[in-house]
């Protein structure tokens, strides 16, 4: 099986030993991307803000790896307080294809950085 690493600076880089994501057999493995801005190295305040931040950064990823959001096909959305739900599935809602991917959405997770939200993601090169 071949592996092939994708970077972009669309996106913020890897903060530890880790790819911003591998293609494999046709699919394509996003990490964890974080609501931040990947030209000032900051965070927006507030869950709207930073999970915009993430679905964009994953859109880059996923366009740096050939595919889109369009070809999502399974989202994880780790956040921090589940008070946020609401707000967090508004802004998602927005950024999804439709049929929208299979999804999980564990809440309190505590993120690097005092982070509110990433989002990991599988994709497809192309729409079958």
């Amino acid at each position: 099986m071949t592996r092939q690493s994708v970077s972009t600076e669309a996106a913020p880089a890897a903060l530890g030993p880790y790819s911003q994501a591998i293609v494999a057999q046709g699919l394509v493995f996003c990490s964890g991307m974080p609501g931040i801005d990947p030209e000032t190295g900051t965070a927006p305040e507030g869950i709207a803000a930073q999970t915009e931040q993430a679905l964009r950064n994953l859109g880059a990823v996923l366009e740096a790896a050939g595919s889109s959001l369009a070809n999502l096909v399974k989202t994880t959305i780790f956040y921090a307080d589940v008070e946020d739900f609401a707000a967090l599935n508004e802004v998602y809602a927005r950024f999804m294809p439709d049929p929208p991917p299979a999804r999980s959405a564990p809440a309190h997770i505590r993120l690097p950085r005092g982070l509110l939200v990433s989002i990991d993601a599988i994709a497809t090169l192309a729409v079958e």
